[in-house]
């Protein structure tokens, strides 16, 4: 059974950061090409960062240089630093397998991240 455990959010100040983290349980975690995730109100899901099995990386336009994702398979986990954090952050954020869910529809709890001042 899979699980997606995701931890660290927050509630900081505009260029302020974060250290997202998120376990997954029950899949080989080495094979995963794995993103992450985030979803303000009224909006849609949006990838903001990518990695591949490889340690390739990818991200939105909208974080690039402020956000950067890694991952150690030894924990079977993956890591989000958000730095220089703005209001349009703000949003719930979720790890995930890439490019769709390691199963279909299942989402984890997902992390809070606000930002206001």
């Amino acid at each position: 059974q899979v699980q997606l455990v995701e931890s660290g959010g927050g509630s900081v100040q505009p260029g302020g950061s974060l250290r997202l983290s998120c376990v997954v349980r029950g899949r080989v975690f080495s094979v995963l090409d794995m993103a992450w995730y985030r979803q303000a109100p009224g909006n849609q899901r949006e990838s903001v960062a990518r990695i591949t099995t490889r340690g390739l990386t990818g991200y939105a336009d909208s974080v690039k240089g402020r956000f950067t994702i890694s991952r150690d398979n030894t924990k079977n986990t993956v890591h989000l630093d958000i730095n220089n954090l703005k209001p349009e952050d703000t949003a719930v954020y979720y790890c995930n397998s890439f490019p769709r869910p390691i199963v279909p529809g299942y989402w984890g709890q997902g992390t809070q991240v606000a930002v206001s001042s």
